[in-house]
């Protein structure tokens, strides 16, 4: 009796301190996942804002614009026939 109710208790603290150390590895790693984008975020300014530019230089030196909307249309054939088979010929 004494060794089940220690087994449950033991159990049960075990489960609360990985549950704990869980949340805190997850935050350290939201933390340092969030450190890293902003690092590439702010080393990569000048190269996304050259690229921005470009893209619009290239529309405006060319004088168009192409916008437009695209649909496909899918066609089925279905023959069907109220007749009966044709019968086959008997020997």
């Amino acid at each position: 009796m004494i060794r089940n109710l220690f087994a449950l208790i033991a159990g049960s603290v075990l489960l609360v301190l990985g549950f704990m150390f869980s949340l805190v590895l997850f935050a350290v790693i939201a933390v340092l996942g969030l450190a890293v984008w902003g690092y590439l975020a702010w080393k990569t300014r000048k190269l996304r804002r050259a690229m921005k530019e470009q893209a619009g230089h290239e529309q405006a030196a060319s004088g168009q614009v192409i916008d437009g909307e695209a649909v496909v249309i899918e066609e089925y054939r279905v023959i069907s026939s109220s007749e009966a088979p044709p019968e086959e010929p008997r020997r």
